[in-house]
């Protein structure tokens, strides 16, 4: 099974990762690191699929798609 591919954002003014996914339908979810964002998934891909009446095997794998972290170079002192 190809993993379903998940979009994880951060959204600077609400201080939170989201994650997306067109595999995936009704998934919109958010946490405070990217460690809790992967865990809530790892719950919440079986329930929706479960929910929208998809084949379930064991395992469904996912990669988190497109996701980086940004922090702005800062020049030390000589």
């Amino acid at each position: 099974m190809q993993p379903f591919k998940i979009n994880a954002e951060w959204d600077e003014e609400a201080k939170v990762w989201i994650a997306t996914s067109s595999d995936i339908d009704g998934l919109a979810i958010e946490a405070s690191t990217i460690d809790a964002l992967i865990e809530r998934l790892r719950i919440v891909i079986p329930e929706l699929q479960e929910a929208n009446n998809s084949n379930l095997n064991e395992e469904l794998p996912f990669m988190l798609d497109g996701f980086f972290t940004y922090k702005p170079h800062q020049h030390l002192g000589s």
